[in-house]
């Protein structure tokens, strides 16, 4: 059955979501998503990513359907978070590069990762991670984390932000404010992390700070934080870790985006009927959605009701789609129909500087373990 939209759809609600998809390749479903939502970005999982041609083919052919610019999107961390793998082979992780106490690989980091997205047709890179490295969330975040010391976390992300930059790809700090006192995966539960604010402010908002001028986007967790809130609502529906502290006290002015709104932690607290149109109300720019068809169709329904019963969220939407579509202007760069088809020779050299990076990487991390480092 065909999607169709609301008469009364304000046009500037499709900007306001990310979208998931399964597939890899279009599809009359897919492409009557795409054409009735009119997404601001597509993300992309190992499901959608077969070979590099057909991604690119893929992104393109989402493009085809939406009007304005996209943010083709991907998760490609290295190590653990990497939808590459199958395709290039694996990258090192961030804590194997960080292991290495060297600047420049980190940057390198960044750089390859970013080339690699930039051949396949992506544009956005939600990476890195600036959660600290707590004995706490050993367990569930593992080598995505470096370090945790913020001063050391700073370091590492500020390279390999400019590594994607020098790519042409954009980065995202994830997962604000903080997942390293975590014990839970969000996937799965809501992590509840008793820690008072001065706290967080010395150590976990430590790098939003130091990086806002840095930072693309800003993803937001779903996480409760119950001595800053005094209650156990995600941060990801929060006003006051998303006005107050991320615009107003740290003073970012990038974009911010919801973790993704499927996820148990957030579902749990309330259906995508609800955090959708809340992430927006409380400061957020951007839903992201990675998986179910129905629960897009759900969330985008539930923003077009709210825009079109409540003129103060009207009003917020027609200012996001503003910020947005400058945004989009100023940063996206080369359209994703003229970025060049990767060519199997293509394929086989970004496989190769890849391999050559981990070998780089891990003669490094060696050679200081060696000497004491």
């Amino acid at each position: 059955m065909p999607h169709t939209a609301s008469k009364a759809f304000p046009a500037q609600l499709g900007p306001l979501l990310i979208i998931g998809f399964d597939g890899a390749e279009m599809s009359p479903r897919l492409a009557s998503l795409l054409k009735t939502v009119q997404p601001g970005g597509v993300i992309l999982f190992a499901r959608n990513i077969k070979s590099a041609a057909q991604t690119h083919r893929l992104l393109r052919d989402c493009q085809k359907c939406v009007s304005a610019p996209l943010f083709a999107c991907v998760d490609l961390e290295g190590g653990t978070v990497d939808r590459f793998r199958e395709l290039l082979g694996p990258a090192p992780s961030a804590a194997e590069v960080f292991s290495t106490g060297d600047r420049q690989l980190f940057r390198k980091h960044g750089r390859v990762i970013g080339e690699n997205c930039r051949a396949l047709g992506f544009n956005v890179d939600f990476a890195p991670v600036l959660d600290l490295a707590f004995e706490a969330s050993r367990s569930v975040l593992s080598s995505r984390a470096v370090s945790a010391d913020p001063k050391e976390v700073v370091a590492y992300a500020r390279e390999f932000l400019r590594g994607l930059r020098d790519a042409g790809v954009l980065g995202c700090g994830k997962h604000f404010p903080g997942l390293g006192e975590g014990a839970l995966d969000s996937h799965h539960e809501l992590p509840v992390i008793k820690k008072s604010f001065k706290k967080l402010w010395a150590e976990d908002l430590f790098p939003y700070a130091a990086l806002r001028r840095q930072l693309p986007f800003v993803m937001v967790a779903h996480a409760a934080y119950p001595e800053v809130t005094r209650d156990r609502t995600p941060a990801s529906i929060s006003k006051k870790w998303i006005t107050d502290i991320l615009r107003k006290r740290i003073g970012y002015n990038g974009l911010i985006v919801s973790d993704d709104l499927e996820m148990g932690a957030v579902l749990k607290a309330a259906p995508v009927e609800e955090t959708a149109p809340q992430h927006i109300r409380v400061g957020g720019d951007l839903v992201l959605i990675c998986h179910n068809e129905e629960l897009v169709m759900r969330g985008y329904e539930a923003l077009v009701r709210a825009a079109e019963n409540d003129r103060r969220f009207a009003r917020r939407v027609a200012e996001i789609a503003k910020r947005v579509e400058k945004f989009k202007r100023r940063h996206l760069g080369t359209p994703l129909n003229e970025i060049p088809a990767p060519t199997e020779r293509k394929t086989e050299r970004l496989a190769r500087r890849l391999w050559e990076l981990s070998e780089e990487v891990r003669l490094a991390a060696l050679a200081r373990e060696e000497r004491g480092a």
